[in-house]
């Protein structure tokens, strides 16, 4: 009997990445955000809501590197790590990364375009910031320039803001 307690342990040993990823990245993860949205606080609503966008993008990473994740022995372990850190709220670990790493690149697009391609001609000034907003005066008039930078500010005021309110509420 001893034999067969101790070569169970030894299986839940060897495994223990199998079975404690889907209860430490689905199972708690999933009760935890019905208890937020039944809650009347929006702070747990954030928490679970940024954990699931940071999921998801760990499932993308999986999917895309898939063979290559394979020749990794340590990514099980090294993902569950970064799931608990993830998940356990008194590291807060989902609100560090989405605050530090995915938030500035929704929140200030331009600052990180992988899609804008600069047009070059021979014939042409440089694109740059200032070209463009001599392009944007020639075309639409200094009154429009104007209502665009104060429309600018507006945004910049709400954001900083939005981030005020979400750092005084973090802890």
């Amino acid at each position: 009997m001893g034999s067969s307690a101790a070569s169970f342990l030894k299986v839940v040993a060897k495994n223990f990445d199998v079975l404690a990823g889907p209860v430490v990245s689905l199972a708690y993860p999933l009760y935890a955000s019905v208890r937020a949205i039944e809650s009347k606080s929006p702070i747990d609503d954030q928490q679970w809501l940024t954990y699931w966008v940071l999921y998801s993008l760990i499932t993308l990473f999986e999917l895309t590197f898939a063979k290559l994740i394979e020749w990794i022995p340590i990514w099980s372990y090294a993902k569950l790590i970064a799931t608990c850190w993830l998940v356990i709220p008194y590291f807060s670990g989902a609100a560090y990364v989405y605050e530090h790493f995915v938030r500035p690149i929704y929140v200030n697009p331009q600052t990180i375009n992988i899609w804008y391609i600069p047009k070059k001609d021979i014939f042409s000034k440089p694109d740059d910031i200032l070209t463009a907003a001599e392009r944007y005066i020639e075309e639409n008039g200094p009154e429009a320039f104007e209502q665009l930078i104060k429309s600018a500010d507006r945004q910049a005021t709400s954001r900083s803001r939005n981030r005020t309110f979400f750092e005084e509420h973090r802890d």
